[in-house]
């Protein structure tokens, strides 16, 4: 592992007179879909390791999202058209003479994390999953019987007899040559974002409040002390009997958002819009049916929302890696991004500076070796390579910890 260490981090949060950070909230359709990836991902790797004692190859990171269509007035709101799932990958349908039932464990685990996820949405009737999944392996499968070589592991890589034929039982490497990236502490701004919409999208908050919807968006951006907020909130027609109730429930939650924001950055001064769209007069309002777009013609892809972090954060440094329904075996895609996460807590919590880390896998070289370990910190001096060589080393050892978050659904992925 190469190290490589720098000072004076152009994007610490303490220097950034400026910032600009997006959050899509729980039910926005790009962060459906990343839950959906990650929950058959999660729910298939929980078969195999009941059934074989071991992961099987998949990946479920290409997930799609179609949107139905509703029918939305005050009072109603209900489904006309149903939302599809698209599930596109790779996945290992059997080991040996063992069936697994793709199927079946794609489809429930679909349906089951959008039901919880939009408990209005009737999923059994209104949710079409496509499972369309092939077992194609990557480009390394020479065949070249004439030769007399041994077979090519990649030819078994998605149709394994035995668990011997998973190359990463012999030897745990990177599957790709790619990067993950991370940061420590939040902004202000990052700080905002995530608990504004972490309260809206609150159980305890959704019980108190069963008018409002979790596709909800902000955009927040801070100059100096001064704070906007834009966000999108929307309301579930069944419990808004008419456009006065809307109008009043809109200028509540605004005034709510702007009393949280207040309580997580008191030393600044911030201002609220919510629902900028909305022309009362027509009217044309936010107003769904289950508390998404995603069941009216929207659409969810995997990681094009938010980043492992949960944010969109402009000026920072991030990868464009989509980390759910990656393998987390062995996907540097998304191990390596939580790898920096944690990365940079640990050197944070270690020597108080801010710090920035970039890990670099190479495709091929053991997992727990980046190939290029970059850390940038704040401050005018660059922490000792000794230092960021051990922290790292001791994030790397633990990956297991890190997969058990994750097929406990304790880590999120976006």
């Amino acid at each position: 592992m190469d190290v490589i260490t720098t000072a004076c981090l152009p994007a610490a949060s303490a220097l950034l007179g400026v910032e600009v950070v997006e959050r899509k909230g729980a039910g926005h359709p790009d962060t459906l879909a990343d839950g959906t990836a990650e929950a058959i991902s999660r729910a298939y790797s929980r078969y195999c390791l009941k059934e074989f004692g071991a992961i099987l190859h998949h990946n479920t990171d290409k997930l799609s999202l179609l949107g139905g269509a509703a029918d939305v007035r005050f009072g109603h709101g209900d489904l006309t058209a149903p939302i599809q799932v698209l599930v596109n990958g790779r996945i290992t349908t059997a080991l040996g003479d063992h069936t697994i039932p793709v199927t079946d464990i794609v489809t429930t685990a679909a349906r089951d994390y959008l039901a919880n996820a939009l408990p209005l949405l009737d999923v059994e009737r209104w949710v079409d999953v496509r499972p369309r999944l092939t077992q194609a392996s990557s480009p390394g499968a020479v065949h070249d019987a004439a030769s007399g070589q041994h077979e090519a592991s990649r030819q078994r890589w998605f149709a394994p007899r035995t668990l011997d034929d998973l190359a990463e039982r012999h030897r745990l490497f990177s599957n790709d040559s790619s990067a993950g990236v991370a940061y420590w502490p939040l902004g202000i701004g990052e700080q905002l974002a995530l608990g504004i919409e972490a309260h809206l999208t609150s159980e305890p908050f959704r019980a108190e409040h069963p008018y409002y919807g979790t596709d909800i968006k902000l955009m927040v951006v801070r100059h100096g002390a001064r704070v906007q907020v834009t966000v999108c909130v929307p309301q579930i027609a069944r419990e808004t009997p008419d456009l006065d109730t809307y109008i009043a429930r809109r200028a509540h939650v605004r005034d709510l958002i702007t009393e949280l924001a207040g309580t997580i950055a008191p030393e600044h001064h911030t201002e609220v819009a919510v629902n900028t769209r909305d022309v009362d007069t027509r009217p044309e309002l936010y107003l769904t049916a289950t508390g998404s777009s995603i069941e009216s013609g929207d659409e969810g892809v995997v990681g094009r929302g938010n980043r492992a972090n949960g944010l969109i954060s402009m000026f920072r440094p991030w990868s464009a890696e989509g980390v759910s329904g990656k393998n987390p075996v062995y996907h540097v895609g998304k191990l390596y991004n939580l790898a920096a996460a944690e990365a940079a807590r640990r050197l944070h919590e270690e020597s108080g500076l801010e710090c920035a880390v970039a890990l670099v896998s190479q495709s091929g070289r053991d997992l727990t070796d980046p190939w290029q370990a970059i850390v940038q910190t704040s401050g005018p001096n660059p922490l000792g390579v000794d230092r960021v060589r051990r922290v790292i080393a001791d994030v790397m050892a633990d990956l297991g910890t890190l997969r058990e978050q994750l097929l406990d659904g304790k880590l999120a992925t976006a």
